[in-house]
C-alpha cells in the first residue's frame, strides 16, 4: 500500500521538519506540500526534503484557496504518485495510529470504505523553558463535554483519511471529503490526531494576527489580534498556558492527560531529543478517552451543523424581506 501525505503550510519553521520526518516513520511514502507565502524559514525545510525526493513543493501566494489547495494535492496523490491512500494534514498535526502503522491500520478498511476520521488530541501549551515544543507540550485537554466555544482553540474534531480518487473534493480543515467511489466508515477511529496549535507566544501572536485579518477570523484568531493591537499579548498568552500547579489539578480532575507518544516517536527518530518531561509511567494509553473523544467531537458537529442552518435562515430571511443580497 502506497500512502500520501498532503499538507498546508505557513510560516511553520519551529515544527514543520519533525512533523514530515515523523511521518516519513510512521508510513507515509510520500508528501505533497502546498506553501503559501513563507517568510520564516519553512520554504528552505521543505525544499529540502524535496531535494532528498520524497515530497513535491507547490508554491502559491495571494488569498487563501484552502480547500481548493487541499483538493488539488489530494488528486495529485491519485493521478501522480501511485497513493492508495491519502491522510490530509496542516504542519501542527501529528497522524498516531493506535496500534501498529498507519499503513496496517488504514489497509484494514474493507472496501467499499474508503473515507475514515482520526480524532484530533489538542495539547495545550506549557512554560517555554527553551525546549523542542514535544518535549515541553505533552499535556492534552480531555474535555467531559464538548466545548463549543468558537474562541476556543480545543473544540473537538475530526480530521479526514480517504482512498484515493482522481475526483475527490476536499473540505474546509481537511474534516470533510466528498467522493462519489467510495462509502464513508463512521464512528471507527484508527489513529489520533495529536495537534499542537500554540507552541510559544511569538507563533500565537502571529498566526492569530494573520488568520483574523486574512481567511480564518474565528474567535480564538480575533482573541489574539485583539490582544496583541492592544499590547496585551503576554497576558492572553500566559492565561492559555498551563502552569504546574493547574496542571497537577486538571489530572486529578480527568480535564488533562499526560500523553507522550509524539515526544518519546520523535526521540527514537532522532528529532528534537532532550530529556524533560513527565516520566513515561504516567503517561496516556493510547486509547485514553477515545470513547469520550469520539462522542465529544459528533455532537460538536451537530452544534456546528445547527450553526450552519440558522446562518443559511438568516441569509434566506433576509433575502425574502429583501434586506439581503
Amino acid at each position: 500500500m502506497r500512502l500520501v501525505q498532503t499538507l498546508v503550510v505557513r510560516d511553520e519553521a519551529d515544527i514543520v521538519d519533525a512533523q514530515i520526518r515523523y511521518h516519513l516513520s510512521a508510513g507515509v511514502d510520500f508528501v505533497i506540500a502546498t506553501d503559501h507565502e513563507s517568510v520564516d524559514g519553512t520554504t528552505e525545510i521543505l525544499e529540502s526534503h524535496e531535494r532528498e525526493g520524497h515530497l513535491h513543493l507547490i508554491r502559491v501566494a495571494g488569498e487563501m484557496r484552502e480547500q481548493r489547495w487541499r483538493t488539488r494535492m489530494a488528486r495529485l496523490a491519485a493521478t501522480e504518485y501511485g497513493a492508495d491512500w491519502v491522510i490530509n494534514t496542516d504542519a501542527d498535526e501529528f497522524w498516531m495510529p493506535r496500534r501498529g502503522t498507519l499503513e496496517e491500520v488504514l489497509s484494514a478498511v474493507p472496501e467499499p470504505y474508503g473515507v475514515v476520521w482520526a480524532i484530533s488530541r489538542h495539547f495545550v501549551p506549557r512554560p517555554d523553558d527553551g525546549a523542542f515544543f514535544a518535549e515541553r507540550m505533552t499535556v492534552r485537554v480531555s474535555a467531559p463535554a464538548p466545548i463549543n466555544d468558537p474562541r476556543s482553540p480545543f473544540r473537538p474534531h475530526a480530521k479526514a483519511a480517504h482512498r484515493a480518487d482522481p475526483d475527490v473534493r476536499i473540505g474546509f480543515g481537511a474534516h470533510l471529503v466528498r467522493t462519489k467511489r467510495w462509502a464513508a466508515l463512521r464512528h471507527w477511529h484508527p489513529a489520533d490526531v495529536l495537534h499542537f496549535p500554540f507552541r510559544s507566544i511569538e507563533q500565537w501572536e502571529r498566526k492569530g494576527t494573520r488568520r483574523a485579518r486574512g481567511d480564518k477570523p474565528l474567535g480564538q484568531y480575533v482573541d489574539a489580534l485583539l490582544a496583541s493591537e492592544s499590547g496585551r499579548a503576554a497576558d492572553r498568552y500566559r492565561a492559555l498556558v498551563v502552569s504546574d500547579e493547574s496542571l497537577e489539578r486538571g489530572l486529578d480532575a480527568g480535564s488533562l492527560v499526560l500523553d507522550l507518544r509524539l515526544r518519546d516517536a520523535l526521540r527514537e527518530h532522532g528529532v528534537g531529543t532532550g530529556a524533560g518531561g513527565p516520566p513515561a509511567a504516567f503517561a496516556a494509553s493510547p486509547d485514553s478517552g477515545v470513547v469520550q473523544d469520539g462522542a465529544a467531537a459528533r455532537e460538536a458537529d451537530l452544534v456546528r451543523l445547527h450553526r450552519h442552518l440558522d446562518g443559511l435562515q438568516a441569509r434566506l430571511t433576509a433575502l425574502e424581506d429583501g434586506t439581503g443580497r
